[in-house]
């Protein structure tokens, strides 16, 4: 039996869920969700109905794992844990600094409803976080560094497109050159958040709109912006479609550590990720995890977890016994 999947949300993420569903073949699409007047909205995979969110309650019985594609500044903190009462749900939470609180307010909502919640999915938090576990297990003598870009950040661009004001908007993370270098030597330098990356947001006001009053609050804004060097440039929305409209991205995880009895040895661990579209590989890790969230309850847990609470042997379609032989 297909795992039935239902999308909450059908922006730039939601899309890429969908695209995701249809390279897996024990998973199917039931429905999706959306703030929108559903009548308006086209999906791509033929007879799939669009609801309003305020139906999700009716699809409580229809539905093995909710994904949820809102964004992190506004949306996710009340959808997962309202949404994770009534389904078994995976959110791309990506706020760093707020991800305790988050997995605690879904666990309480998730225990209540008897479901299985899988929070911050996809490459950091995500991926990125796994490598992070892995590179400080094996090398404890040592330092992690991450590195983010060049590329478009989606929960930092939605989060300028909430600034009162802003039409619309691109923020760049780009990764300073020097920093790069001095990790990959092994020299293993203290950098401040501030050394290791710089942003760049592209945006567009409203007519009439305070310009200095929204590049302040941009600038300013904790978790997002207020520890870096923050560029803001104002452009036309016909700039912004003509030179903004892709969603690159990638990044970096280097663990540099030392081994032996004086620590005489020095290794470079790196994983490096570049992508044409990070909200389609965003949504390609978060489907892995859908699988292994409908497992997870099918063997009765309930509760958040996140990617550390997941075996690997959950994330794949084959079997545990074809996977040792044909991977391990």
């Amino acid at each position: 039996m297909s795992i039935r999947i239902g999308i909450y949300g059908y922006g730039n993420l939601g899309r890429g869920v969908e695209a995701a569903i249809r390279q897996n073949e024990d998973m199917e699409l039931v429905c999706v969700f959306t703030r929108r007047p559903p009548e308006t909205l086209t999906v791509r995979s033929e007879g799939v109905p669009v609801y309003h969110i305020n139906k999700a309650a009716e699809m409580k019985d229809k539905i093995d794992v909710l994904i949820l594609c809102g964004g992190s500044a506004t949306d996710l903190p009340v959808q997962t844990p309202e949404m994770a009462r009534l389904f078994n749900v995976i959110d791309s939470f990506d706020t760093h600094a707020r991800i305790p609180q988050h997995l605690a307010n879904v666990d309480a909502a998730a225990k209540e409803g008897g479901n299985v919640a899988l929070i911050s999915v996809g490459w950091d938090p995500g991926m990125f976080s796994l490598n992070r576990l892995y590179m400080g297990a094996v090398l404890p003598e040592g330092k992690d560094y991450t590195f983010w870009g060049k590329g478009v950040s989606q929960g930092h661009s939605d989060a300028i497109r909430r600034v009162d004001g802003v039409l619309d908007g691109k923020q760049y993370t780009i990764p300073v050159p020097e920093a790069l270098d001095a990790v990959r030597s092994g020299s293993e330098p203290t950098l401040t958040t501030r050394e290791k990356h710089t942003r760049v947001c592209y945006v567009v006001a409203e007519d009439g709109a305070d310009k200095a009053k929204i590049e302040k609050e941009i600038k300013e804004m904790p978790n997002y912006f207020a520890d870096y060097d923050t560029t803001v440039n104002f452009i036309t929305m016909d700039e912004l479609k003509r030179d903004h409209s892709g969603i690159p991205h990638g990044g970096f995880v280097i663990r540099s550590g030392k081994t032996g009895f004086d620590k005489e040895n020095t290794h470079i661990i790196e994983y490096s990720l570049k992508l044409d579209s990070n909200p389609e590989f965003t949504a390609s890790v978060i489907v892995a995890y859908a699988r292994a969230a409908y497992r997870m309850a099918c063997d009765g847990l309930t509760g958040c977890k996140t990617v550390f609470d997941v075996a690997p042997v959950y994330l794949s379609p084959d079997s545990r016994e074809d996977l040792i032989k044909n991977l391990l």
